[in-house]
């Protein structure tokens, strides 16, 4: 039913079995077209060099494997018969790379052959004696221990598996769950990249058509600035999940095709829904595996993408609110362009005569290029599809995470562990306003070339939308950047010269570094497709009380709001609503006092009930609303009557309101498994849900994390700090006048010693 020699490959059957046409065969050669134009192909000398590298690479570790061997005193047998082998997993072993990409590989040894003596020691040490080998980086207390290195200039990581076995046999099949037996939780972490990356390739129907729709949507979300997991966006896994899930549902399609069908299905998906290759199978090993059923911690998890080999485990667990928030509007838009847009609206705009004239001027400047796209729907604009987000013309307010080092050896582990916490200081300040100021982290980093040991990370900052802002309310979040401050600076490894600090910054004040060749554009561009969309949603909000973009926007909002978790208030946040003053004296707090909560009416207690009750009452709605909505009946998970495309109904078309009908149904049904009726969202928050992470994190840069449990809740927040410059310089509690860049405490670490950080605890 799901692949060509008849197996249905996914946990339900398609939803549409329905072929290419002529149309969509052409628009799949524009896009394979488009993506070699971009140069997100390697070229055949690089391809070369890859290989020759990674059969190096396995014949370093045979050597190594005898050479620990003999030094163990092995009998003459095993000696002869010791064997270690290398395995790829990830985007090379995927075929999805592009050119100067990492290759992850995995290095599977047998018993003897020790994590921490054997490989990072015998052979860190052979690679650290070869000239060919440079950039060598071991994190052996890594969450997954990993060893980085460039090998003849190819980039390298090398994680190692510790199995069971006297003997590693060359056809050794690491897909078996026997392979897991009496491994250790490092051996099976790193198994799993692997046996994951193989188990992807057996469930899609059309690998070739599998792979290059991944490659587009791994180059769209670098593009819009969604694809980094440390970030809280989906990394390389998530994105090929989610793309399989695609190629699962419609088995047929052409990668055109498939990517429309990835922005239709998820721009409906209803998180945290869980996305599934196949059913999650218990084993026989014992393994904890993802089920929001029985693991409590497993329903903190806002948008489940779930592995599918053993053991099944959410690869998605950064997900925040913000950045959900943010990447269901990315798939708003990808719907939209991939669909030709909603015409009806440029339509209807030209027509209201209460518009402004600069509307009307900037509808009739892209009339032709409308009319083009209804003359040919067969033609996506892929340019716009890959419209490189504008972040730093997205907001007003930003705020700046600057660090530095002594070397560049220093910096590149001091970027590493900062870079692992990023993450906490969006859902600290998600938490402590209580999901009023969103947070959009930027996932990349900028180096100003004036200081080469120095960068800066920057996370967009805005109210959210559509509650209504009262007078003089506004944000401190001053507590909340010391508390990440204090997180950051555990770094056990932390050196002299490792500083941060963290600023708030208006869009006028943001260095030129940040700008493509360090140039500040004059004005925003007026052209580009968010442009256009924003003026839309401005005008619709006007003129059109409840236009589709305004439902479409509270609705994204309300979803994702059902997601919050009610917190253990600690830190200030406005009382319904807030904003952000340009100018303000205070860089973190945007005021110059703290915020004074007045909760006369309603303590900690039944502000917490309160929203218990809301999420109760949301979580009820939801889940009787679906079961409502899918009325399709099933036997033997089969949809009655012919599926959409099925060729004994020729009659149906994705472009009748119909078959749209049908497919939205067929989507409800997916998402009615097990998983969905008995998942609930904790009702309380004693800690961050992301405390597992807190652990691993610390150990990827052999940082280590103090348990200190913060006070009560603090309604009044202390209003001014002690802030003091990156280089030493004096200190101040206020900024210029004109808002322009400052500084917030920067701690030192006799003061960082007596400040509580927030309570961390852990699950397995």
């Amino acid at each position: 039913m799901g692949s060509s020699n008849g197996q249905r490959l996914g946990i339900t059957e398609p939803i549409s079995l329905a072929g290419p046409t002529d149309d969509d065969l052409m628009r799949t050669r524009k896009l394979e077209k488009y993506l070699r134009d971009v140069n997100l192909y390697e070229s055949q000398e690089e391809a070369v060099s890859r290989e020759e590298v990674l059969g190096r690479l396995d014949q370093i570790v045979k050597i190594w494997v005898k050479k620990i061997s003999r030094a163990k005193g092995l009998n003459d047998q095993l000696l002869q018969e010791a064997n270690a082998k290398i395995f790829t997993f990830g985007s090379y072993r995927l075929g999805v790379h592009g050119p100067g990409a990492d290759i992850d590989t995995l290095c599977v040894g047998p018993r003897h052959a020790t994590r921490e003596e054997d490989f990072f020691g015998e052979l860190h040490q052979m690679l650290t004696e070869m000239p060919e080998v440079t950039e060598l980086h071991p994190v052996p207390d890594a969450h997954v221990p990993v060893m980085k290195f460039k090998f003849s200039g190819v980039s390298i990581d090398l994680l190692y598996a510790r199995l069971s076995l006297w003997v590693i046999p060359e056809d050794l099949d690491i897909s078996q769950d026997s392979i897991l037996q009496n491994a250790d939780e490092q051996t099976v972490r790193s198994l799993n990249g692997c046996r994951v990356t193989d188990q992807i390739l057996r469930l899609v129907p059309k690998i070739q058509n599998f792979r290059t729709t991944l490659r587009c949507m791994r180059f769209w979300a670098k593009r819009r600035g969604v694809y980094s997991n440390v970030a809280g966006f989906l990394g390389g896994i998530n994105w090929a999940l989610l793309v399989a899930r695609i190629c699962q549902l419609y088995p047929n399609a052409v990668p055109s095709m498939l990517v429309s069908r990835f922005f239709r299905v998820y721009t409906q998906w209803r998180w945290p829904n869980p996305v599934l290759l196949c059913a999650i199978e218990e084993g026989s090993l014992g393994l904890q595996v993802w089920d929001p059923r029985r693991n409590p911690k497993d329903k903190y998890h806002l948008m489940p993408i779930i592995t599918p080999a053993y053991p099944c485990m959410n690869s998605s667990y950064n997900v925040s609110t913000s950045t959900l928030r943010i990447m269901m509007d990315e798939f708003q838009r990808g719907h939209e362009i991939c669909e030709n847009y909603n015409m009806d609206k440029w339509n209807y705009l030209s027509e209201m005569g209460s518009i402004k004239s600069a509307t009307l001027s900037l509808t009739l400047e892209h009339r032709g290029k409308i009319d083009a796209m209804e003359k040919n729907e067969a033609d996506v604009d892929w340019d716009t599809l890959f419209e490189p987000f504008t972040f730093f013309e997205a907001y007003k307010n930003y705020l700046r995470i600057d660090i530095s080092a002594e070397n560049a050896d220093d910096l590149r582990n001091w970027k590493g562990w900062v870079e692992s916490r990023l993450r906490q200081l969006t859902l600290k300040i998600e938490r402590h306003t209580y999901n009023m100021l969103q947070c959009h982290p930027h996932p990349g980093d900028f180096s100003d070339k004036s200081k080469p040991l120095y960068c800066s990370y920057f996370m967009g900052l805005q109210r959210k939308q559509g509650v209504p802002v009262g007078e003089g309310e506004q944000f401190d979040i001053r507590l909340t950047v010391k508390e990440f401050k204090q997180a950051v600076s555990m770094y056990t490894l932390r050196k002299p010269g490792m500083q941060i600090s963290v600023a708030h910054v208006t869009r006028r004040n943001l260095p030129n570094f940040v700008f493509p060749g360090g140039v500040r554009p004059s004005r925003p561009s007026k052209g580009t497709w968010d442009s256009r969309r924003a003026l839309e949603r401005k005008v619709s909000s006007h003129t059109k009380p409840g236009a589709d973009d305004g439902r479409k926007r509270k609705q994204t909002d309300d979803n994702v709001d059902t997601h919050l978790r009610n917190a253990k208030c600690h830190a200030t946040m406005p009382s319904s609503s807030g904003e952000f003053r340009e100018g303000s004296p205070i860089v973190s707090t945007i005021s110059s006092s703290s915020i004074n909560l007045q909760f006369e009416h309603m303590d900690a207690n039944e502000l917490v009930g309160s929203n218990r009750e809301k999420v109760e009452n949301n979580l009820t709605d939801s889940i009787r609303d679906s079961r409502n909505s899918v009325e399709v009946s099933s036997h033997n998970g089969k949809v009655d009557g012919p599926m959409i495309g099925d060729p004994r109904n020729k009659g149906l078309s994705f472009n009748s309101s119909n078959s749209k009908d049908a497919e939205k149904l067929a989507i409800e049904k997916i998402m009615s498994g097990p998983y969905v009726a008995d998942q609930a969202f904790p009702l309380e928050l004693d800690q961050l849900e992301d405390d597992l992470e807190l652990k691993n994190q610390a150990k990827d840069f052999a940082g280590s994390t103090q348990n200190n449990s913060l006070g009560s809740c603090a309604v009044n927040i202390a209003a001014e700090a002690t802030l003091t410059s990156m280089n030493g310089g004096s200190s101040s509690s206020a900024l210029s006048p004109n808002g322009g860049l400052g500084e917030l405490e920067v701690l030192s670490a006799d003061l960082i010693t007596s400040i509580g950080a927030f309570k961390v605890s852990t699950f397995l």
